[in-house]
């Protein structure tokens, strides 16, 4: 009855953007004239198709003793990596690019005094290219502006070359299919960057999560709240004003993965889990198109923007899972709020919340010892003290943790998880392990902005989450979070 629901619904959706009765005619003639950019299509259409050419779920690629480096994109993203990168033995960062000469030199200038001496590309829209052609690089990074992301990725995998990418890897579904199929094909690495799965309270909900101690999880929420307004506008933060420029005509979750990364994690999703449809809604816009009004009216180059369809201020998207989860995402990135990811994963024994910070751990009174005879309500549930939460760090806080969790803090960016993330990626490559986020994560996390632009602009219907795995997530096993294997790649500061 529920898919019956469902796919009423999705039909009575098409009908009303003119679609459903040459869809309905095409499928009485067992023909298939479904609009091609059309969510449903592409599903069908790579499901359907030859099957997974290659599982990179678990994938271990050969070792590489010294990992050879090369950096696409110079602005933001791009120095930090660079920066975190050199201090670990067993790279050489070979080539820097980046379209604007004072971007690709400035990095140039960071590393000069270090025993490095990259190639310069740069000055020309295609110089990346060159980059990804050269035969004495192994791993390309990426952090560019989005719409980049993935033409740069599948151009470097069909190079030969492993990539890691800024988040979101993709924006379109057909994009995410076309990252998945590259590097099966290509037995390539696609790593999405996604730095919230290596924050310290991040990982130790995962290593919890994974040592049963929050029971059965059902459900868990993130969010992106982070007031980017005034930088969206600034001529001076984002080239050409990139950024701003993706809030107008998409309409839904455009930034998920910080987010659903470290809670899809915590539930196994691709990993004996999965996604199985969502439905999103999104606020009017209140702050962006009036920002735009004033700055144009003592400001020309702001005119462009004036009366332009900006995404909802709010968009809340609920995902529910093959086997009855739910999960919660929020984004908005232009209303006056303080920056929160408000993780949080609630169990049948506990409950972890990372806002307020630093976190707070909830234990079910079920799962504590009772004083026979005494029965506690939900009115004397209490979170738990700073001194009974060191007790949880000291117990579960996960190797990689407490090998590098001082160092990390030290010259890491974003409270050291940055660093951790590109620690374990070079480290996994030296040893040949496979990666903690693999293209199916990549895929998966950055559908969820092309599904919920659908579900708002078809009234919140339900739309159902691609598989990217073909299947194999009913077999695929969690990566390994305790470093019992490789962890040996050593730290220069």
């Amino acid at each position: 009855m529920q898919n019956k629901r469902r796919n009423f619904l999705k039909f009575s959706a098409l009908t009303g953007l003119g679609l459903g009765s040459g869809i309905l005619k095409g499928f009485a003639a067992g023909q298939d004239n479904s609009d091609k950019t059309n969510p449903e299509h592409l599903t069908r259409h790579y499901e359907k198709s030859s099957g997974q050419h290659f599982n990179m779920s678990g994938y271990a690629a050969p070792k590489l003793e010294t990992v050879r480096i090369g950096f696409i994109g110079l602005g933001n993203r791009g120095p930090a990596h660079l920066d975190q990168v050199t201090k670990l033995e067993g790279v050489d960062i070979k080539a820097l690019c980046d379209l604007r000469p004072e971007k690709a030199a400035a990095a140039a200038k960071k590393i000069e005094h270090l025993p490095f001496k990259p190639d310069i590309y740069t000055g020309n829209k295609d110089e990346w290219k060159k980059l990804c052609q050269r035969d004495d690089i192994d791993l390309v990074y990426i952090a560019t502006s989005w719409d980049l992301h993935t033409p740069m990725a599948l151009y470097a995998m069909n190079q030969g070359k492993h990539v890691c990418v800024e988040v979101p890897a993709a924006k379109t579904l057909e994009e995410c299919w076309q990252l998945v199929e590259t590097s099966e094909r290509t037995r390539k690495h696609c790593m999405m960057m996604e730095n919230s799965c290596y924050g310290f309270f991040q990982l130790l909900m995962l290593n919890m999560a994974r040592q049963g101690f929050f029971g059965d999880i059902i459900h868990a929420e993130g969010a992106y709240i982070h007031d980017l307004l005034a930088g969206n506008f600034a001529k001076d933060k984002y080239y050409d004003l990139w950024r701003l420029k993706e809030n107008i005509g998409r309409n839904g979750n455009l930034y998920p993965t910080h987010g659903l990364g470290p809670v899809a994690q915590a539930m196994n999703i691709n990993r004996g889990e999965k996604f199985d449809f969502l439905v999103s809604v999104s606020s009017s816009d209140f702050l962006m198109g009036d920002l735009a009004k004033t700055l144009a009216s003592t400001d020309d180059f702001y005119k462009q923007f004036v009366d332009k369809p900006f995404r909802g201020n709010m968009n809340v998207t609920t995902i529910r899972t093959n086997s009855g989860r739910t999960i919660m995402l929020q984004h908005d990135v232009s209303s006056p709020r303080p920056h929160v990811d408000n993780y949080m994963i609630s169990g049948t024994k506990a409950t972890a919340l990372h806002y307020p910070l630093p976190g707070r751990f909830f234990i079910a009174p079920n799962f504590l010892p009772l004083t026979p005879g005494i029965w506690k309500t939900s009115s004397d549930h209490e979170w738990m003290t700073d001194e009974e939460f060191k007790v949880l760090q000291e117990k579960y806080t996960p190797n990689i943790v407490k090998k590098l969790g001082e160092v990390a803090k030290e010259v890491g960016y974003h409270g050291g998880g940055d660093f951790l993330m590109d620690w374990r990626t070079i480290d996994c490559l030296r040893n040949g392990l496979p990666l903690d986020e693999d293209v199916y994560d990549a895929a998966l996390w950055s559908s969820i902005s092309p599904l919920t632009e659908w579900s708002v602009k078809n009234r919140s219907h339900s739309i159902d989450v691609p598989d990217f795995t073909r299947g194999s997530w009913k077999t695929n096993q969690p990566f390994d979070v305790t470093l019992d294997k490789g962890g040996n790649t050593k730290v220069k500061v």
